[in-house]
């Protein structure tokens, strides 16, 4: 579970922020304890703030961190493709990103800084006892292990000026570091349509469409991970929690079939684009009728629910982090909630999976608790800040306090401030001179 995620110089991010998922009301339900953490952890964080104030660069630059640890090894090559700020020294400074996590019940603590062209330093460390013991440090090309790692001498081998150490290391087997790398590479994303440079190099991401169409195929998913670990439940196959989670949402679709293409029209096509593809079909049953449709003829909010069940089962069934940028965009709001809720409650989420969102729908904060809640908002230069509601001001917010009204009342800033009369001159609607 992530503890703390810091950032500087990312995008609209210039100074440093951070976000804890640390709780300050610890008597709930929904937090998470562990025996060697004094704090307990949250699952669920949103992120709120006017337009362009930043609140998407927060989570997309966790994305931006674990794509580097995924992938870095083999698509770093000539240059880190950063994002740093545009104005100022942004360019010409380097960029820093720190994560503080559980793993396997022990904490771990990760720092990297980089610039344009080279990995400046590198540090994992560990507290398997409360005490913090480096397992390897690294100031661009030198690099030190703790001893015992014997397992990570290959490393070195594979490091290039570009290359991310804790990339090179996931592939030894030496647990108490691969344990760690791959949960921080395997975070995943949706709703992230930036065209930063970093997801151009990547490619799309994570696909949500992809990723829940194999949970329909029997034969991808009959290995797949079980979601409780108790025996005597009786399991449902990934099949069977996919179709729930769709007629959950209460989308008109009753069942979901995987078919090939047609074969005149495979036949039709040129030589080079003659193997099948397989396409799903959601099928509706109105008045005894039953009718396939594509997903491209489903509402935008099918479509965008379709999309996140594979991830959300995905992170519930192993534990990890899921960010969702933009949770509101075409989804009604008793469907986000019912999300959240998903994440919040220990039933459904048993491994201690972590939901971080942005959104701009207010009616969330009834079912987000003051912890959960975090505010963007942009300086006179441009850059983004983040604040943690349960400490707005340097006074704690009360935990009786009706969030949304209070939010939409401007109590915490983080709205738009929106100049009606300068809009009605801007128009003609009123005179000049008025």
């Amino acid at each position: 579970m992530l503890l703390r995620f810091e950032v500087s110089n990312h995008r609209s991010i210039l100074e440093p922020v951070e976000l804890s998922m640390v709780a300050v009301d610890e008597n709930r339900p929904s937090v998470r304890a562990f025996d060697l953490l004094t704090e307990r952890v949250l699952a669920v964080a949103g992120v709120y703030g006017p337009n362009a104030s930043g609140k998407s660069n927060v989570i997309e630059a966790l994305a931006w961190l674990s794509m580097a640890v995924a992938r870095s090894l083999r698509a770093w090559d000539q240059f880190i493709p950063r994002d740093p700020f545009k104005f100022g020294h942004g360019p010409n400074t380097p960029s820093t990103y720190g994560v503080e996590m559980v793993i396997d019940g022990v904490r771990y603590a990760y720092r990297l800084e980089v610039d344009d062209a080279e990995v400046l330093f590198e540090g994992l460390y560990s507290y398997p006892e409360r005490r913090r013991r480096a397992l390897f440090e690294r100031e661009g090309s030198e690099i030190h292990f703790r001893r015992g790692l014997g397992a990570l001498s290959g490393t070195r081998e594979l490091l290039t000026a570009t290359t991310l150490a804790l990339s090179a290391a996931m592939r030894f087997d030496e647990p108490e570091v691969q344990h760690f790398a791959r949960a921080l590479a395997g975070v995943a994303v949706l709703g992230l349509r930036r065209r930063a440079p970093w997801r151009r190099t990547f490619g799309a991401g994570v696909s949500g469409l992809s990723a829940t169409g194999r949970l329909f195929d029997d034969q991808a998913t009959s290995l797949q991970s079980s979601l409780f670990d108790d025996p005597d439940i009786v399991q449902p196959s990934p099949r069977e929690s996919a179709l729930a989670l769709l007629r959950f949402a209460d989308l008109g679709i009753d069942d979901v079939q995987i078919v090939d293409d047609d074969i005149e029209e495979i036949q039709a096509t040129p030589q080079a684009r003659r193997e099948p593809r397989r396409q799903l079909r959601f099928i509706h049953r109105v008045l005894g009728q039953e009718l396939p449709f594509d997903l491209e003829e489903e509402s935008a909010g099918t479509q965008t629910w379709f999309a996140l069940i594979g991830p959300t089962l995905n992170a519930l069934r192993g534990g990890r982090i899921l960010l969702f940028d933009e949770i509101d965009a075409s989804l009604h709001p008793r469907l986000s909630a019912r999300l959240l809720e998903l994440f919040q409650d220990p039933e459904t989420n048993p491994h201690g999976a972590q939901l971080i969102f942005t959104t701009h729908d207010t009616s969330l904060l009834n079912h987000l608790n003051r912890d959960e809640v975090w505010l963007t908002e942009k300086n006179e230069s441009g850059a983004t800040s983040l604040t943690a509601l349960a400490e707005y001001g340097g006074d704690k917010v009360r935990r009786s306090l009706n969030l949304e009204r209070a939010y939409l009342q401007g109590r915490f800033g983080a709205v738009p401030e929106l100049d009606q009369f300068r809009l009605r001159r801007a128009l003609g609607l009123v005179s000049s001179d008025a």
